[in-house]
């Protein structure tokens, strides 16, 4: 008996051969939510244009190809060029200051021809790549290494923070608080970390149950923030390695405090009033129902509209009439809300839970810790993202401009997601080969 030739199985192996390891679901679950944003983008456009719908799948194709292209390139490479990379990241943002748009009170773009591009969505990328290198060498279990970490990533925090895009600065602190927790972090320093921002707002904000109690002129105390300043110096007083004369308490008290006044002064001379605007109607859309909380009320109506299983695609009325401004960016899952109801926002979120479990499986898996670093960096900035923009559609978070990954439309954000998709596509494709017996 004749055997077939086993030509054409060869050929096939060796064409997979560079994504032997590649983790398909991963890769197909993004691509599957950009087909899916597409369509939901096209459906806030039917009627009223505002873009050119089809780059977004455009994008997403390019980015695909990108993505696979770095999922077969090493990533160890990117240790090597990780001082280059945080020139590279700063240089841009120098650059958009310089010579970028402006558009909305905010300068963030820089015109090549028709395209826009947003240098501090690639920064996310520079930062991941810079403190995993940093992280893989020399781990956060000391306060000098932390330092190190926090007064590296300041620069680029900076100069977004300074454009003014307060935005992606919390994003950035997502993907240094997680990729210092990974890197075997105190917690309770990391707690310490985000308190002065916590007392920031609890200085600036006048709770019902918290009225400002005012010692001298220009110096008012919450009590709220003195219970949390004092909260804190407990905790710095048991985690911090500064025991004497109490050293770590005092520091963490006086820190929180120092917070709590610089968050007034913030709110008062720093802030631009559109920023205060979104940070109020947060607590009370309705206070400004025509003007600034118009956007959560409305996109609040549309989810609501669609009660358990939507009016169907191109059938909302809320999405085919305009009534949620931004939808086809920030608040895109209003109308998935709206159109496919309870279960279409189900379905959504199902499918990005198995693509942060992938990512946090590779980064598990991957076969050093340069390597697990760039795959929780990653996680890190999808998962606030993810939190932010879903938490804005519904009155849960205040309106952030955070677009949702791979479904909000944004160019410069669909490359920087699928390029973030490839380097951990490259994890896993280089982690250790399983030993079949």
């Amino acid at each position: 008996m004749l055997l077939k030739p086993s030509l054409p199985k060869i050929r096939w192996q060796y064409w997979i051969k560079p994504w032997q390891q590649v983790d398909w679901l991963l890769f197909f679950l993004p691509v599957a939510a950009s087909m899916f944003g597409g369509l939901m983008i096209l459906s806030t456009e039917l009627k009223q244009p505002v873009t050119d719908w089809w780059w977004h799948w455009l994008v997403a194709g390019i980015g695909s190809l990108i993505a696979l292209f770095l999922a077969r390139c090493r990533y160890e490479n990117l240790m090597q060029w990780h001082w280059i990379t945080y020139a590279l990241t700063n240089f841009s943002l120098v650059i958009v200051m310089v010579a970028g748009t402006s558009a909305k009170g905010a300068q963030r773009w820089i015109s090549i021809g028709s395209f826009n591009v947003q240098p501090s969505e690639f920064a996310k990328i520079g930062v991941i790549i810079t403190l995993a290198a940093l992280l893989h060498r020399r781990t956060a279990s000391t306060l000098e290494s932390v330092f190190r970490i926090l007064a590296i990533t300041a620069v680029p925090w900076g100069l977004i923070f300074l454009q003014p895009d307060l935005a992606t600065s919390l994003v950035f602190g997502s993907i240094v608080l997680g990729m210092l927790y990974w890197a075997n972090a105190n917690p309770g320093w990391l707690i310490l970390m985000i308190s002065p921002v916590v007392s920031a707002i609890l200085f600036s904000i006048s709770w019902p149950l918290s009225e400002p109690i005012v010692l001298i002129k220009e110096l008012s105390l919450s009590p709220l923030g003195l219970f949390w300043a004092g909260a804190m110096g407990i905790l710095g007083w048991q985690t911090l390695p500064w025991k004497r004369f109490n050293m770590g308490a005092i520091a963490s008290f006086s820190l929180n405090m120092l917070g709590g006044e610089l968050g007034l002064f913030a709110w008062n001379h720093v802030l631009k009033e559109y920023q205060k605007d979104r940070l109020s109607v947060f607590i009370n859309p309705e206070h400004d129902p025509l003007g600034a909380g118009y956007h959560l009320i409305q996109s609040r109506i549309a989810i609501g509209a669609g009660e358990v299983w939507g009016w169907g695609l191109f059938k909302g009325p809320m999405t085919q009439l305009n009534f949620v401004p931004e939808q086809h960016t920030d608040f895109i899952f209003s109308a998935v809300g709206e159109e496919f109801g309870f279960v279409g926002c189900l379905i959504v979120l199902f499918v990005f839970c198995l693509i942060c479990f992938r990512i946090l499986h590779v980064a598990q898996s991957a076969k050093d810790n340069f390597g697990s670093l760039l795959a929780i960096g990653v996680l890190s900035m999808i998962v606030f993202q993810l939190i932010v923009n879903v938490g804005m559609t519904v009155g849960l978070a205040p309106v952030a401009g955070i677009p949702l990954p791979w479904m909000s439309y944004g160019r410069s954000a669909m490359l920087t997601n699928f390029i973030a998709l490839g380097i951990v596509e490259s994890v896993a494709n280089f982690r250790q080969r399983p030993k079949y017996y």
